[in-house]
C-alpha cells in the first residue's frame, strides 16, 4: 500500500495541454502521476509516472487514486477530465474542487444556459433538444441562424451553424452521433468577434483576468490562435467580472480558474457562449504567463490542491502576444513545417510534435505545434496575426 501522507498528484490528464500543469505541480513538491488513454500524449514522459486508464471512467479514476494514495486530484485540459476529478475528489473528501453537481451546471451546455438566465447574464437563447419533435418545437421559438451542438464536448466536435430546417434536422442527428448524453442543445447564432477570458476566482471574487482575440482556421468551431492584448473594450471585460462572481457566488464556487468563450456583440457587448473550471488546452495556460508574468499553471495546481491563492493578483498583458497551432490546409503526407523569414524573429517559445511522414488524415482537426510569438507593437501583432496561417505551414505531399 502507497503511503497516503506522501504529496502525491494524479493528474487526469497526459497530453501537450497538461506539460505546464505537470512541470507547475513538479515545482510544488508534488510526484506527479498522470492517466489517460493516450499513450503518446507528449505529458507523459513529463510525468514522474503514468497510468494509462479512460479519464472519462470515474469510477475507475477513483480506484487509481486510492491505490496510489494521491494527497490531491488535478484536472487536465478537458470537460471529462474534470467531471471525473471532482468526482474523486468528492468521494475522498480532497479540497481544491466543486461538487460535482455543481460542476455539471457549468460544463453541460444546457444547464448553464438555465443558470444564465436566472442570473440574467447574457447568453444566446436555447432550448434542450431530446427529439425530432423537440426539434420542431424549437424551431418554431428560435430565429435563425441557429448553432446545433452536444451539451458535453468541447473543441467544436458535432457543432454545426444551420440556416435551415433541413439543415437542422441533419445537424441533429450529427450532434446525436457524438454525444454521451440523451439531449443536445439547440441555440440561436450571435454575431460579434470571438474572444477569450480566463478568471481567477478568489472568494468568490474575480482577483485575475486576462482576455485576447481568437483565431480560426478551417475548423470554424475550433480556436487555432488567440492573441493578446484584447480588442475588447474595458466595460465589457469588467460586465464579464460581474457575470463570473455572480455565478461563484450563486454557485458558491471554491477558488481557481473560471475560464469563458464569448462572443463581443457590436452594441450588445459580451454573450457567453461556453465556460468551464478546468484549464483551457493548447497551451493556454502557458500563453498567459508568457503574456502577463502571472504563474498561471502554478496557481491552478495551487487552486486544485486546497491552497492558499490570495497572493495572486491583477497584471496586464505586457507587451504583444500569440499563442498560435500550426494546422494543416489539406490532408496528405507531411513533408516539414516551414516557418517564413518574416516570422522567425518574433518565435518567443514552441513546441512541436509533428513527425516527416506522418499522415494528414483530418486537416480539421490535425496540429503540428504550437507557437508562441511576441512582436514589437499592437500593429506588427495585427498584421502578422492575420498572415500567419502563410507564415508558418504546414507542406504536405498527396498520399501515393
Amino acid at each position: 500500500m502507497v503511503n497516503s501522507n506522501s504529496k502525491r498528484l494524479l493528474l487526469l490528464g497526459g497530453s501537450h495541454a497538461e506539460i505546464p500543469l505537470i512541470k507547475a505541480a513538479q515545482k510544488l513538491g508534488y510526484y506527479v502521476i498522470t492517466t489517460g488513454n493516450a499513450r503518446d500524449g507528449l505529458g507523459h514522459p513529463v510525468a514522474d509516472k503514468n497510468i494509462f486508464a479512460d479519464f472519462s471512467d470515474k469510477e475507475q479514476m477513483l480506484s487509481i487514486a486510492r491505490a496510489e494514495g494521491v494527497s490531491a486530484v488535478c484536472s487536465g485540459c478537458n470537460d471529462f477530465a474534470l467531471l471525473s476529478t471532482v468526482f474523486v475528489t468528492e468521494k475522498l473528501g480532497l479540497k481544491g474542487h466543486d461538487s460535482l453537481k455543481i460542476s455539471e451546471t457549468i460544463h453541460h451546455k444546457d444547464k448553464f444556459r438555465v443558470l444564465a438566465e436566472k442570473l440574467e447574464i447574457a447568453s444566446p437563447k436555447a432550448v434542450q433538444v431530446k427529439s425530432i419533435e423537440d426539434l420542431e418545437k424549437a424551431l418554431l421559438t428560435l430565429k435563425f441562424p441557429l448553432i446545433i451542438k452536444p451539451v458535453d464536448l468541447t473543441g467544436g466536435k458535432g457543432v454545426r451553424r444551420v440556416e435551415t430546417a433541413e439543415e437542422a434536422i441533419d445537424a441533429y442527428h450529427h450532434a446525436f452521433e457524438r454525444t454521451r448524453e440523451n439531449h443536445i442543445i439547440v441555440e440561436e447564432f450571435i454575431e460579434g468577434t470571438n474572444h477569450g477570458f480566463s478568471a481567477f476566482l478568489v472568494d468568490q471574487k474575480v482577483a485575475f483576468y486576462f482576455s485576447d482575440n481568437e483565431q480560426y482556421y478551417l475548423n470554424k468551431y475550433m480556436v487555432s490562435g488567440a492573441n493578446s492584448p484584447t480588442i475588447v473594450c474595458e466595460s465589457s471585460l469588467k460586465r464579464l467580472c460581474t457575470y463570473s462572481e455572480k455565478i461563484a457566488q450563486d454557485l458558491q464556487l471554491v477558488d481557481g480558474i473560471l475560464h469563458i468563450q464569448f462572443i463581443e456583440h457590436p452594441t450588445l457587448g459580451p454573450y457567453i457562449i461556453e465556460i468551464c473550471r478546468r484549464p483551457p488546452g493548447d497551451l493556454y495556460i502557458q500563453f498567459v504567463e508568457y503574456a502577463t508574468g502571472v504563474p498561471y499553471p502554478e496557481y491552478l495546481i495551487l487552486a486544485e490542491t486546497g491552497a492558499d491563492v490570495h497572493s495572486i493578483k491583477q497584471a496586464p498583458t505586457k507587451g504583444f502576444w500569440l499563442r498560435h497551432c500550426i494546422m494543416a490546409k489539406e490532408e496528405g503526407v507531411l513533408e516539414d513545417v516551414y516557418f517564413a523569414p518574416e516570422i522567425k524573429s518574433n518565435v518567443f517559445d514552441k513546441l512541436l510534435w509533428h513527425k516527416k511522414g506522418e499522415k494528414v488524415q483530418d486537416k480539421l482537426y490535425y496540429k503540428a505545434g504550437i507557437v508562441f510569438l511576441k512582436f514589437d507593437s499592437l500593429k506588427e501583432m495585427q498584421e502578422k496575426t492575420t498572415l500567419m496561417n502563410e507564415y508558418i505551414q504546414c507542406k504536405i505531399s498527396p498520399i501515393k
